[in-house]
């Protein structure tokens, strides 16, 4: 599966392992399973795949934000992501990493 990135600090997060902004900085142990989340995503055939791992939780969301899938990074985070087919393989957008217990705001 191919991954793509929405915004900068989530490609900075994978790649890098931190960020610039203050906004958007996490505990070392949350960035190292983001990170094993996206390598599992990249490494998935497709979205089958990922939904054969318990662990991640995956889901897809209802209501504003149909169309949106998530994974659990652990049971206080979680990863939202998009999946797009564009011919060759599936394409997996991550949107947003977000904090569960905020995520009603």
């Amino acid at each position: 599966m191919i991954v793509t990135f929405e915004k900068d600090y989530l490609r900075d997060l994978y790649e890098v392992g931190r960020t610039a902004d203050k906004k958007h900085r996490f505990q070392p142990e949350i960035v190292r399973k983001y990170r094993l989340c996206i390598n599992a995503l990249k490494s998935a055939s497709g979205i089958e795949a990922i939904y054969r791992i318990k662990s991640f939780s995956y889901e897809e969301l209802k209501g504003d934000k149909k169309g949106i899938s998530s994974i659990r990074v652990n049971l206080q985070y979680r990863i939202e992501f998009t999946v797009s087919d564009n011919g060759v393989e599936p394409v997996a957008t991550v949107c947003n990493i977000l904090e569960l217990s905020n995520h009603y705001k």
